[in-house]
This record gives C-alpha cells, sequence and structure tokens, in this order.
C-alpha cells in the first residue's frame, strides 16, 4: 500500500491520509494547500486599510480645525483693529467743523457767531453719537441705582422729596444699544 500512496504521491503530489488530504502544490487540485494564505491575513489586511482610512480622516478633520482656528483668530484680531474705523470716521465730519470753527474764533469777533457756530458743533457730534447708537443717561431727579451711577458725594437734600435721589450730575453716564458704557458720577441728597 506504501507504493500505491508513493505512486499517488508522485502522480498528483497529494498525500491522503485517513483524515484529510494535503495538496504541496499549489496550482494542483486538492482540498487543502500549504500555500494557502491563512483566512485572518486577509481580515488584518482590511482591519490595517480601515485604521489607516480613520487615522488619515482624523488627521484631516484635525487640520481642517486648526486652520478653523487659525483663521478665526485672524479674523477676530482684524475685527478689534477696526472695530471703531465706523465711529471715527463719522466723527472726522465733526473734526472738520472744529477746524472751520477755529478759523472763525480768530475771524470774528461777534460773540453770537461764535456761540451759535460751536453749538452746531455740538449738535453734529451729539447726532452723530446717537446714530451710532450712543444715548446720554437722564439721572437727575431719579432714584439713587448702583447699577448705574456712582456716588461721588452725599449732601443734605434741598427738599425731603430729593433724599435717597440724584440731586446733580458731575459726570454724564452713557448707553451704547442700551448697555451702559459709561457710568453716572452723581451727587445723591440724604
Amino acid at each position: 500500500m506504501e507504493d500505491n500512496q508513493k505512486q499517488t504521491f508522485e502522480q498528483d503530489n497529494t498525500v491522503e491520509t485517513a483524515d484529510f488530504s494535503i495538496n504541496a502544490d499549489e496550482n494542483a487540485a486538492g482540498t487543502t494547500h500549504l500555500n494557502e494564505p491563512v483566512g485572518n491575513e486577509s481580515e488584518l489586511e482590511k482591519l490595517k486599510a480601515d485604521l489607516q482610512e480613520q487615522k488619515d480622516k482624523y488627521v484631516r478633520l484635525y487640520a481642517e480645525f486648526d486652520n478653523f482656528r487659525r483663521r478665526t483668530a485672524k479674523e477676530r484680531i482684524e475685527l478689534i483693529q477696526t472695530a471703531g474705523r465706523d465711529v471715527i470716521t463719522s466723527l472726522l465730519d465733526v473734526l472738520d467743523d472744529c477746524d472751520r470753527a477755529e478759523k472763525q474764533l480768530q475771524q470774528t469777533e461777534d460773540v453770537a457767531l461764535i456761540k451759535e457756530g460751536i453749538q452746531l458743533v455740538f449738535n453734529k457730534l451729539r447726532n452723530n453719537l446717537q446714530s451710532k447708537g450712543v444715548k446720554a443717561m437722564e439721572s437727575i431727579g431719579s432714584e439713587f441705582d448702583v447699577e448705574k451711577h456712582e456716588a461721588i458725594t452725599e449732601i443734605p437734600a434741598p427738599t425731603p422729596a430729593l433724599s435717597g435721589k440724584v440731586v446733580d450730575e458731575v459726570q454724564k453716564g452713557y448707553y451704547l444699544n442700551d448697555k451702559i458704557i459709561r457710568f453716572a458720577k452723581v451727587v445723591v441728597g440724604k
């Protein structure tokens, strides 16, 4: 029987035993090949490829986020640097009017004309600031409010009705779009 098995092996390179059949030549027919790749290797390669793809996606996403962060930081700095540009540009007209008023002050002795010119410049400045959202705070006669007022001093109230109220205003307070940008410095009656 050994001769038969040797003969069979020599004819088709197949060794058969009772339990299994091994084919030593990958080109020859048989149920199992010695050179056949392990099934796990293809799964491993697939997992490696998936991992590499996920790493690539992660690196690209990180780079995109980093670029976004840098771009927004740059835009923020530019915005801060040019935030007052609109207001300053509108105030240049008022500055031009001040220059013209200064020339008129040197040439004219008429006090009424000088007052009128200065009043026009002040009104233009107020209107300009109001158009940008700046509004003066009305404090005199109102209740003292620590959220809006800064008390400079207390004086005896001229009338009992003015006790605890703002009697005088040393420095005006201002709102910008209904948000306090400067507190009013006031004198309070006690």
